[in-house]
């Protein structure tokens, strides 16, 4: 199963993509964690893990990345960085982080001022996950930048399923529309997760999404996890709401 989160920025999609894959890996699935997201550096702390090298850094860093898209000019769609599917189990070791199940692969970050657009690291996230081949018992969660410029990249392309974390904000309900009608548009299942949520954020977020959108599942703001943010601390994925979360994707995309 391969499961894009994405939301606005503040949202908590980081948050509840780390939460998700601990729950899958707690319940017996062996859970990668696909960051994509070139400005995030505190992902891999909710996850209680090193930040991996790089990815792009298998193809001899983001520099060679783009000199190989570029000298395709101008057929770029006809650069493939894969000669064969991979399985999570061919993931080069020295790209990876790993504990109690869960794997981190990290696509690549903005490390200096002025080293240019993230262009490349969209066009290999969009094939890495591509050509994973996931097995029974697998999961692969991919972690968005904010926004919606992923789905430009095709990042979506090969997921069973898009997951977009709402906050209570109009922003994030207006946003929630154009996910909804991108993932339409690629035949691609999109589930809501409500998150920070109190009693009458709820009902008002329940009412503006309507029956026409499918709700996961609504997370109640949780101070502790606000704190653990804060600190850059690792999360647990104890909760029930979390729990809830799994087994509703497990059920719905029968894996």
């Amino acid at each position: 199963m391969k499961i894009v989160v994405c939301g606005k920025g503040g949202s908590g999609k980081s948050t509840v993509a780390s939460l998700l894959a601990k729950n899958f890996a707690k319940n017996g699935f062996s859970v990668l964690v696909v960051d994509t997201d070139e400005s995030n550096f505190g992902l891999h702390r909710q996850l209680g893990l090193d930040l991996p090298q790089d990815f792009t850094g298998y193809y001899g860093g983001k520099q060679a990345v783009m000199q190989r898209i570029m000298a395709a000019a101008p057929d770029y769609g006809s650069v493939s960085f894969f000669d064969e599917a991979w399985g999570l189990a061919d993931l080069p070791a020295g790209y990876l982080s790993e504990k109690d199940g869960v794997k981190l692969v990290a696509i690549g970050k903005i490390h200096e001022a002025g080293e240019g657009c993230a262009c490349p690291m969209g066009m290999l996230a969009k094939q890495f996950i591509g050509n994973l081949k996931v097995k029974p018992g697998e999961v692969v969660i991919t972690d968005t930048e904010a926004g919606i410029e992923h789905f430009g990249r095709g990042i979506e392309e090969s997921a069973d399923a898009v997951l977009m974390v709402i906050d209570p904000s109009y922003e994030s309900l207006k946003l929630a529309e154009k996910v909804a009608e991108l993932s339409r548009s690629i035949d691609k299942p999109v589930f809501f997760v409500l998150n920070k949520v109190d009693g009458s954020s709820e009902h008002f977020m329940c009412d503006a999404l309507g029956d026409r959108h499918a709700i996961a599942a609504v997370i109640p703001t949780d101070p502790s996890l606000a704190v653990a943010g804060l600190r850059g601390d690792e999360v647990e994925a104890d909760s029930a709401d979390i729990e809830h979360l799994g087994r509703f994707l497990r059920d719905t995309l029968a894996v």
